[in-house]
């Protein structure tokens, strides 16, 4: 049973006449009536009783004749649905991300993103970076964001931003006086830091810009999300070394010091599957990265991205999602 077959059986149906019906479909009598008998064949019994004088429908037509007209809105609404998501005016996104990225630009991206696509449905999963990871080779999201390079190869991603670390203390804390501090201004601090599980990037990007200034940190926290560094921060709770987006946390308690020598970056990527382009992911990659705030400074563009046994240069981030 074909499409084509129950397209012919419901305008005959309708009509109720061999010519009109072929007229309406712009096909000749002979082919019409060829398909009508091949359905017939198909289903095991007579549609329809016809005679020089009339064309009518039989009990078994009656019941193919409902049947029918459900199959082809459905087949219709299929075709509808895979032509507007091929568009990107429609279809579902699944996406994860770090808590970062709610003072990196992604609420207002994903608020001017649903504005012009209201028909996709978004689901968010806030995730450490390796379980996006998983989830993506898993076909379980469609779209990361997360903050590492290091990348499967059946993964795509582009760095969206690259902003400085910078200090987080409690209000009244010593060293909250000064205007910019030293990384070695926080030897023997006790430290709140991001934890190795949750990010090992970051853990170890914190670990070097402390090394780099001849010390190893007092850990007396490790938590999973910026977020919870800069609470208990405020808490009194220590000190950290935080994105520079974490000032936008707002945070009672808490404030923000400048290093002076902000060389080791805080990055941001997007991740998606490498496979047929998706035109939804490509437009919400494009919005986030519109969307950084005015504190965060663009991607360091040129550069290649470690990826555990090599590089990946820069041409590769900036491929389309699939391509």
């Amino acid at each position: 049973m074909e499409l084509r077959h129950l397209r012919y059986f419901s305008v005959l149906a309708e009509e109720l006449h061999f010519g009109r019906a072929a007229r309406r479909l712009s096909i000749s009598q002979p082919p019409l009536s060829v398909a009508i008998r091949q359905l017939e064949d198909s289903v095991g019994a007579r549609l329809f009783e016809r005679n020089s004088k009339e064309v009518r429908l039989t009990h078994a037509g009656e019941a193919l004749r409902i049947s029918a007209r459900r199959l082809l809105q459905q087949a219709e609404e299929a075709a509808t649905e895979a032509r507007d998501v091929a568009s990107g005016s429609a279809g579902r996104l699944r996406i994860g991300f770090v808590g970062a990225m709610l003072y990196r630009g992604l609420p207002p991206a994903l608020r001017a993103f649903q504005a012009k696509h209201p028909a996709v449905r978004i689901t968010l999963n806030e995730l450490n970076s390796g379980v996006q990871i998983s989830e993506l080779l898993h076909d379980r999201l469609d779209l990361g964001f997360v903050h590492t390079s290091r990348m499967p190869p059946e993964l795509h991603h582009r760095l969206l931003l690259s902003e400085p670390f910078v200090c987080c203390l409690p209000v009244g804390h010593p060293l909250a006086r000064k205007k910019v501090l030293a990384p070695g201004d926080l030897r023997d601090q006790p430290f709140v830091l991001f934890s190795r599980e949750a990010s090992p990037d970051y853990h170890e990007r914190i670990l070097s810009i402390c090394a780099d200034a001849g010390f190893l940190p007092e850990v007396r926290h490790e938590v999973r999300h910026w977020l919870a560094v800069v609470s208990l921060v405020s808490q009194g709770m220590g000190v950290a070394l935080v994105p520079q987006a974490m000032r936008n946390s707002a945070l009672r308690g808490a404030v923000f010091r400048p290093l002076d020598r902000p060389v080791v970056q805080s990055e941001s990527y997007g991740v998606w599957r490498a496979g047929p382009p998706n035109v939804l992911v490509e437009r919400l990659l494009q919005g986030v990265a519109n969307a950084q705030p005015a504190t965060a400074g663009p991607p360091q563009g040129g550069r290649a991205s470690p990826m555990g046994g090599g590089e990946l240069h820069a041409a590769k981030r900036s491929e389309k999602p699939g391509g």
